[in-house]
């Protein structure tokens, strides 16, 4: 199998990321892989699609962050490489970390990747759909009961009277935006910088104003879910729990969050099962769920991270089932050619 990787830029990528697992785990099982930025993709004048791609030399890697630093340095395969001859397509980039300096980059991988879809790759998660997730309204799309109270606005008076409405505790943030930036909880001790809040959120778009469940203060459970399903090998499901003990409402990991070990119960199975309608329908392959409680605070549709995390906490590597479900799509793939369409082959 040949499976390409779009991240946001290679030079920025970590060790630690959840795509240099999955890329790693797809070497090492045999397969070749290519890893490329939102600004390396090319459209030849015939229609092709092209990228200026990096791979590794070896076939088989112990260490993360050597195979990363080959990726990032000379010593790694440059080669610009024909999309249309990959595989698989996974666009694993954030376009939320580009919003302020690279505004470009945040649209580039889903429109390259419309363009490899047309063209018979797999790309995953589905680009048509992803482009309706670029920001947190998706999550309004899901039903009710799985969300919590949220008013939408750049309106400060709105923004006040809904938080009136929850006896003034709530949180505050960006309609886009990710890893915890712009991210406030306001409560009874917060009044004399409300308004400081909502302009540090209003200034640069729309100000998602979301009622506060006290079970968070414990963090919520990041779950993964492939195909509809939750992740599971050998029993295990990819989970874990995000706590910040420094004080901050953030459990976010890029926000000094950590990771515990997550009992996943009946109350969130339930989540994805109320989810998976809609996940499958529109060709979401793998995405993250961040629960607190009965509720989900967001669905991570794009790059959801910390499957390190998962296998840290479980004692299983989870990359190797994704990276066996990809190789089942292929022969799908194969079996069905254009009668089954990208959105649907991308949850089969």
């Amino acid at each position: 199998m040949r499976i390409g990787f779009v991240v946001n830029d290679i030079d920025t990528e970590e060790a630690a990321y959840t795509t240099t697992r999955l890329a790693m785990t797809a070497v090492n099982m045999g397969h070749e892989s290519w890893t490329m930025g939102v600004g390396d993709f090319i459209y030849a004048p015939d229609g092709s699609i092209h990228a200026c791609a990096r791979g590794p030399k070896g076939s088989e890697y112990e260490s993360l962050k050597d195979f990363l630093a080959e990726l990032q340095s000379e010593e790694g395969r440059s080669e610009r490489i024909s999309v249309d001859d990959l595989d698989v397509l996974l666009l694993r980039n954030d376009p939320a970390a580009d919003a302020a300096e690279r505004p470009w980059a945040q649209t580039s991988g889903i429109l390259f990747g419309q363009l490899a879809a047309s063209r018979g790759v797999i790309v995953l998660n589905d680009p048509t759909k992803l482009a309706n997730a670029l920001n947190k309204t998706y999550f309004q799309h899901f039903p009710e009961q799985v969300r919590p109270k949220t008013c939408i606005s750049r309106d400060p008076h709105e923004i006040k009277q809904f938080i009136s409405e929850q006896h003034d505790k709530v949180v505050l943030k960006p309609l886009q935006g990710s890893g915890g930036q712009s991210v406030f909880l306001v409560n009874e001790n917060e009044q004399a910088n409300l308004n400081q809040m909502i302009e540090a959120v209003v200034r640069d778009g729309y100000c998602i104003a979301q009622e506060y469940l006290p079970a968070a203060a414990e963090g919520d459970v990041r779950l993964f879910v492939m195909n509809g399903r939750p992740l599971q090998r050998d029993g295990k499901y990819a989970a874990f729990r995000r706590v910040n003990k420094t004080g901050d409402a953030r459990s976010n990991m890029h926000s000094g969050g950590e990771s515990v070990p997550a009992e996943v119960n009946e109350q969130m199975l339930r989540l994805v099962e109320i989810v998976r309608p809609k996940l499958v329908h529109d060709g979401m392959f793998l995405v993250g769920l961040d629960i607190v409680e009965d509720k989900l605070m967001e669905i991570n549709v794009f790059s959801p991270g910390g499957l390190g995390s998962s296998a840290k906490h479980t004692g299983v590597d989870f990359t190797e089932t994704i990276i066996e479900d990809l190789v089942c799509k292929t022969r799908y793939k194969q079996y069905y050619g254009e009668r089954v369409g990208n959105t649907e082959i991308a949850t089969l």
